[in-house]
């Protein structure tokens, strides 16, 4: 939540200066809520979070993949022909929704690229690196610190860095994703959907089409 609301951890303060919270974590009807999703390219220590300001659906997930690779990703593999995720099996990312994989069908067709996805099994989401190596330094990097506005969370996510070069770009997603929207069955049929031998349920690739 967006606001003067408690925010777990310390940090150093002048004596007698502690930092006021208000006393009950009620939402603020202006302020709202702040959805971050990110992407972490494992090889180069780098990644992107968008912060949505409306909600964490699976087409702000796609979106923010989509906004890596044009301004991270492209300049950096601008020979690729696949590109390779690793997600959490549920939430916006799950494997049994049916949104993610349609709105990556529209990505694999826009770009022209083969997506592989590789979901973690159930109850094992914190294996994923982006988990260690780029949203727990975001963590304690703000730890103890309300987050006030979110501006100040921005501010926050893309100063964060480590020792071994961690680096974030980061911005606010303004767009408003709506929730609870269905993909029918004639539509699912039409994601060029390849799964793998092993668990291919969990693991598959999706391919550009013509559709």
């Amino acid at each position: 939540m967006i606001g003067d609301f408690k925010n777990n951890g310390k940090e150093w303060r002048k004596k007698n200066d502690p930092r006021k919270v208000n006393g009950h974590d009620f939402p603020d009807k202006d302020k709202g809520k702040a959805a971050p999703y990110g992407v972490y390219d494992i090889s180069e220590n780098k990644g992107w979070v968008s912060v949505s300001i409306s909600h964490d659906t699976s087409e702000f997930a796609v979106e923010t993949i989509k906004k890596w690779w044009n301004k991270m990703g492209k300049p950096l593999y601008s020979d690729a022909k696949e590109i390779l995720i690793t997600a959490d099996c549920g939430g916006s990312n799950g494997y049994r929704t049916r949104l993610w994989k349609w709105e990556l069908q529209k990505l694999a067709n826009e770009l022209n690229l083969i997506i592989n996805v590789c979901h973690f099994p159930p109850g094992t989401s914190k294996w994923n690196k982006i988990e260690h190596k780029m949203f727990s330094f975001i963590s304690i990097n703000w730890k103890g610190k309300p987050l006030k506005s979110l501006q100040f969370i921005i501010q926050l996510i893309g100063q964060t860095k480590t020792k071994k070069g961690l680096e974030i770009k980061t911005e606010i997603d303004e767009k408003e994703y709506k929730i609870g929207q269905e993909i029918s069955k004639k539509q699912i049929k039409l994601v060029n959907l390849e799964p793998c031998d092993f668990h291919g349920e969990w693991n598959y690739k999706i391919k550009p089409n013509n559709h």
